[in-house]
């Protein structure tokens, strides 16, 4: 994902209209003010702003080690990010599943490919790789590739019923569930791509593959589910981003199980 921010930052000019682009600055003149230029141009989407700089600061913080040598500084790590009340990708709501599985229905690729992330709750990195050699006995087993090679998490969940029968029912390829046009696996961010069309047809332009492990959690936590299960599903290993994601569904359990309480008192009463 940083690699393809950074692609789109060198290929933009210096300023509007410019032939120069921003790969053209070499990496020793590359200053704190290139980089709010680059941010600023994102103002109206901060998380995307602080993206470019989260993006650069890596690069530069690598190029600045004493056995790279490539710059002297880290420009990046002198501008400030923007403030944003966002809480990242947006989960869809029921009626947005709904409406996408109206418009893809069981038996086509994209209703698959959404249920392989609504009913495992996992990445769409991990997702493009599940198989038939991930399943035994109604169990899918796998590492998730996030932090694979640091700290591998390796999680065994079954295999929902209703997941069962649309795999069955759905066009697979031999070594992943999902392919490509060309009966090839997909790559991640090539799946990414691939899916932002599919919502675009159902009418939800701002739903992406991303939004679907967030609204796996929330659909487990609005059903009573505690953190702790939900973490042994997505792999979490702390409660904190869980916490994140299912906070509006755990007000909803908490109202609907306080207001049987007070029906409580009142027959009490």
């Amino acid at each position: 994902m940083r690699k393809g921010i950074i692609e789109h930052i060198w290929a933009e000019p210096l300023k509007p209209g410019a032939s120069k682009l921003f790969e053209d600055i070499p990496i020793s003149s590359f200053t704190p003010k290139h980089m709010r230029v680059l941010r600023d141009r994102k103002a109206d989407l901060p998380e995307a702003a602080n993206g470019r700089i989260k993006s650069l600061r890596a690069v530069f913080a690598w190029a600045t080690k004493k056995d790279v040598e490539l710059a002297l500084t880290n420009p990046a790590r002198d501008v400030d990010y923007f403030k944003s009340g966002s809480e990242g990708f947006h989960s869809w709501t029921e009626e947005e599943i709904a409406k996408f599985e109206a418009r893809h229905p069981v038996g086509t690729k994209a209703r698959l490919a959404l249920s392989l992330m609504l009913y495992t709750s996992q990445r769409r990195s991990d997702v493009v790789l599940f198989g038939r050699q991930h399943v035994s006995n109604g169990w899918l087993r796998f590492t998730q590739q996030k932090n694979r090679k640091k700290r591998p998490v390796s999680l065994e969940i079954p295999l929902h019923p209703v997941l069962l029968d649309i795999i069955e029912k759905s066009p697979c390829g031999d070594l992943t569930f999902l392919v490509t046009e060309f009966n090839r696996p997909f790559t991640a961010n090539g799946f990414g791509n691939w899916f932002r069309k599919r919502c675009n047809e159902a009418g939800l332009p701002h739903c992406s593959a991303h939004g679907l492990r967030k609204a796996s959690a929330t659909r487990l936590a609005d059903r009573g589910a505690t953190e702790h299960q939900i973490m042994s599903i997505t792999g979490h290993a702390t409660s904190k981003e869980v916490t994140r994601y299912t906070k509006a569904a755990r007000q909803k359990v908490l109202a609907r199980s306080a207001m049987e309480l007070m029906d409580k008192q009142i027959s009490e009463d």
